[in-house]
């Protein structure tokens, strides 16, 4: 099973996550909020490492901050597929959203927030 490509948890919770003409968006509702160096102030990938300690996770940095929420957090931290990667990401508006992305979209991100 592939990524969701959607905020699993956090702020735009279910919206869904793509790119357009080379911009990464999340899409909720009727709206579209880029995904970029000038929107974005952190980011954290939570990895395998990560995900295998859900509560030293949740003790640490960004992820720490996001209010998610016990099954929010874990149907975050509990992908363990290859090819999909969970993200937490802190707006400079003060949002916070976790999402789930396939590499493609992933590699794309990383780029962006470089």
């Amino acid at each position: 099973m592939g990524a969701k490509n959607k905020v699993i948890a956090g702020d735009y919770l279910y919206g869904s996550v793509g790119t357009f003409f080379g911009s990464i968006n999340i899409s909720s509702g009727f709206k579209d909020y880029p995904i970029n160096k000038d929107t974005v102030d952190e980011y954290e990938v939570v990895d395998e490492v990560k995900r295998k300690s859900a509560a030293s996770a949740v003790g640490r940095g960004l992820v720490g901050g996001l209010v998610l929420g016990p099954v929010g957090l874990l149907a975050g931290l509990s992908a363990k597929s290859k090819g999909i990667h969970v993200v937490a990401l802190q707006f400079k508006d003060g949002k916070k959203s976790l999402i789930e992305i396939d590499d493609k979209i992933y590699k794309e991100l990383i780029k962006k927030l470089f």
